[in-house]
């Protein structure tokens, strides 16, 4: 038994990776802690919903919810010292630990106060301090849930120090035998990228007791139901194809898009398409995580649509790929690496198309529509894959393999 530490640069519910991470090394019998930021009340009220029942515990690193006024201080002050952090990276080139995301230096500093024989770090600012801890002879493993100085387009670039990512990607790899990367596409790139050792691999699945009751309604072929679901509307998702794709199909659809929308990011999807297909076209926020798979089990057609162009997206697999597998929808993806890696192991429960190609969307939705036959039979073979190569009992034990390695090094 031994006293692990789990770092996420964000709240609980938006990290269901480390969620299950922490459930694997806890029923192996480790005193598991995870540690957060918290700023969004609805969302700490998920956080603590999450924790009902389980055996680790959460505790943030940065409380910052607006109910004190100390508390809206900290969190005007860790915007502050980010926004500050990039100026002075801009004007200077000079590199703070801010910089690498909301409340580093506060991780930072829990972490090295921290008394955990082994920190595990999930986001930007973990690479910065687990290169901190691990130079001072700390055992701490890294999850590469992106590619993180090859995962925004060039326009986000600005204020971002990429060489300094690199650097830090590079000594992670480097860390010992508790390294994960999301997919075989993703871990062959980083090693390839850094001549360094291959990641160990954990795709983002899901339990299976987490799945929903299977779909018993037959398919309506007078509403075939398309879904889209993420943390966040917003450009450089795929959703711009989708929309280009949507007026040629020519059987009868709804699209569902849940999603929190800050940017108002709907409105200028919906003003794209033509005016009788707009009530098609239903947006909803975001859900609880208890809640999400029941909500994607109501629909007919997953949609994951990354976009090939930019690396990390192109490499990784989300958990939204592995939610419609185990909900039982027929997927539709766009062809980057990560995609290609899962269907290839369930070619029956869904197809590819060119990522960015509308008109090959369209077609790979209109061969799924017209024939509800075939949609069945991908929608069956889907919730096969969801329960069997890809259920998370499977992977879990890795988990525990990977930190007793860890624990044994020097």
């Amino acid at each position: 038994m031994a006293r692990i530490a789990i770092y996420v640069g964000r709240h609980l519910c938006t990290a269901p990776r480390p969620c299950k991470e922490a459930d694997a090394l806890a029923a192996a019998g480790h005193i598991v802690t995870v540690h957060g930021l918290w700023s969004d009340p609805r969302l700490v009220a998920r956080d603590e919903a999450l924790l009902a029942n389980r055996v680790w515990k959460f505790t943030p690193y940065a409380d910052c919810r607006p109910d004190t006024l100390h508390r809206r201080w900290r969190w005007w002050r860790v915007r502050a010292r980010n926004r500050l952090a990039r100026e002075l990276f801009v004007r200077t080139g000079r590199i703070t630990a801010d910089i690498f995301g909301y409340g580093t230096a506060a991780l930072a500093a829990h972490a090295k106060n921290s008394t955990a024989d082994l920190a595990l770090f999930h986001s930007e600012g973990g690479l910065w301090t687990a290169r901190q801890l691990h130079r001072a002879g700390r055992r701490v493993g890294m999850d590469f849930e992106d590619w993180f100085s090859r995962d925004l387009p060039p326009a986000k670039h600005t204020g971002r120090p990429l060489a300094a990512l690199a650097q830090l990607e590079s000594a992670a790899l480097r860390f010992g035998p508790y390294v994960l990367a999301t997919s075989h596409a993703m871990a062959d790139a980083l090693a390839n990228a850094y001549a360094g050792p291959k990641p160990a691999v954990i795709y983002n699945t899901f339990p299976i007791a987490d799945a929903p009751p299977a779909r018993t309604a037959a398919i309506d072929p007078r509403r075939i139901s398309l879904h889209w679901f993420s943390l966040f509307l917003g450009p450089d998702r795929g959703l711009e194809t989708l929309f280009a794709a949507l007026p040629a199909l020519q059987e009868n659809w709804e699209l569902h898009l849940r999603a929190d929308d800050p940017g108002h990011y709907a409105a200028h999807l919906t003003a794209s398409l033509p005016e009788r297909l707009r009530s098609r076209v239903h947006f909803s926020p975001t859900v609880s995580n208890a809640e999400l798979p029941a909500r994607i089990a109501g629909h007919d057609i997953g949609l994951a649509l990354d976009v090939s162009h930019i690396p990390s997206r192109n490499l990784t697999v989300t958990n939204k790929l592995f939610q419609y597998l185990q909900a039982g929808l027929a997927v539709v993806a766009s062809d980057t690496a990560g995609h290609a890696e899962i269907l290839e192991q369930a070619r029956d429960a869904g197809e590819l198309f060119t990522a960015g190609d509308s008109v090959a969307l369209t077609a790979a939705l209109q061969r799924f529509c017209s024939d509800p036959v075939r949609l069945v039979a991908a929608k069956q073979a889907a919730r096969r894959a969801g329960e069997t190569i890809f259920a998370h009992e499977r992977q879990a034990p890795l988990y525990a393999d990977l930190a007793d390695r860890a624990l044994r090094s020097a």
